[in-house]
């Protein structure tokens, strides 16, 4: 048994086994927390399986998790299935339709020829089962990389996605939330990775609207930025780097997938993130930063190949991948900083009861 979080270390369900929720979010539910994201359990970067599905976890106290297993499966016996186990099928998100009833599931899908879509599925139960209904969906006819959704009050539900590797955008959803309405805003131009933004996460917090997102080095981990708006489509203004005291430039080697708001506490958002590459912790971000530049920028004179083997930039074996799960600290508005800041601080451990 578990009594609190503890970051970067091997965190196991209640089976005694590793949680396979990569890419995850977490959501609550008739009094029980859902942690549910991508199943890694097979992919060790050498057999070409990249995913076995969607896998949930339930708890009652956000420490101990029960395996409710395989949530959405994979497709092992179609290889035209966006859901076949070597295709890559990243970062579901799952929001609930209060007008039809059903929960809706977004997964990415990156396709061999390079572009990125999206597959949607619906259910009438968080836990499945679920049934497709869009499959190689182009939003807005763009190629839709990582991504956040999000549901308003009122029932109107967003989208935010890297816009494959330019910028990021936010989209309205139609009301059935499996297709987008053509309505959007652009963020955060770019010209190539490392820099363009992606694994955006969106929270709300005293009517104002943040945005966290990483950098483009694949699992390699880079510095986190956070932004600020006044409204679901902005437009935003970049604050900085919440990770404190990070020398390592990788926001404590990890990403953020999503932002969970605790209910019942006044002020608890927790960032999940995924240390997708443990056994990579000395990698340095600048000299993965300087691989993806070489990979994309045409102007460089870097050769991305002899980068990856200088660096040892090789096979990644995310079935081991941990977690490290942060409070968010907030600084409030001030007539110095009249925006505020966020901070993500780094903590051994630490406890859900010690927040008001």
């Amino acid at each position: 048994m578990y009594n609190s979080i503890r970051p970067g270390q091997i965190w196991l369900d209640t089976d005694g086994k590793r949680i396979q929720a990569h890419g995850g979010s977490v959501i609550y539910l008739d009094d029980t927390y859902y942690f549910y994201g991508e199943n890694k359990e097979k992919t060790d970067g050498t057999n070409g399986i990249q995913h076995w599905g969607v896998r949930c976890y339930a708890s009652k106290d956000l420490y101990n998790w029960e395996d409710k297993g395989v949530i959405i499966q994979p497709e092992p016996d179609n290889p035209e299935s966006s859901l076949y186990p070597s295709s890559i099928s990243e970062r579901p998100h799952i929001i609930y339709n209060k007008f039809t009833k059903k929960f809706v599931a977004w997964i990415k899908n990156i396709n061999p020829d390079g572009t990125q879509t999206e597959t949607v599925m619906t259910a009438d139960n968080f836990l499945g089962p679920y049934v497709k209904v869009r499959q190689g969906l182009k939003p807005l006819n763009m190629s839709g990389g990582d991504f956040d959704l999000a549901v308003a009050p009122d029932g109107k539900a967003y989208y935010y996605f890297e816009r494959v590797h330019s910028e990021t955008i936010c989209a309205d959803l139609t009301d059935d939330y499996t297709d987008v309405t053509g309505y959007y805003s652009t963020h955060f131009p770019q010209p190539f990775p490392p820099y363009v933004r992606e694994a955006t996460a969106h929270f709300v917090r005293k009517n104002k609207h943040y945005l966290i997102t990483s950098g483009t080095t694949g699992y390699f981990p880079n510095p986190s930025e956070v932004a600020v708006g006044n409204s679901w489509h902005g437009p935003y203004t970049v604050l900085g780097n919440p990770h404190v005291n990070d020398q390592t430039n990788t926001s404590f080697h990890s990403q953020i997938s999503s932002v969970f708001k605790v209910p019942g506490k006044k002020d608890l958002y927790i960032a999940c993130a995924d240390r997708w590459l443990p056994e990579h912790m000395h990698l340095k971000y600048e000299d993965c930063a300087r691989y993806f530049e070489a990979m994309f920028d045409p102007e460089t004179n870097l050769d991305a190949n002899e980068l990856g083997k200088q660096f040892q930039i090789g096979a990644c074996n995310t079935s081991i991948s941990d977690y490290v799960w942060l409070p968010l600290r907030f600084e409030e508005p001030s007539e110095k900083n009249p925006l505020g800041m966020v901070y993500i601080d780094w903590l051994d451990e630490w406890r859900i009861e010690d927040y008001e």
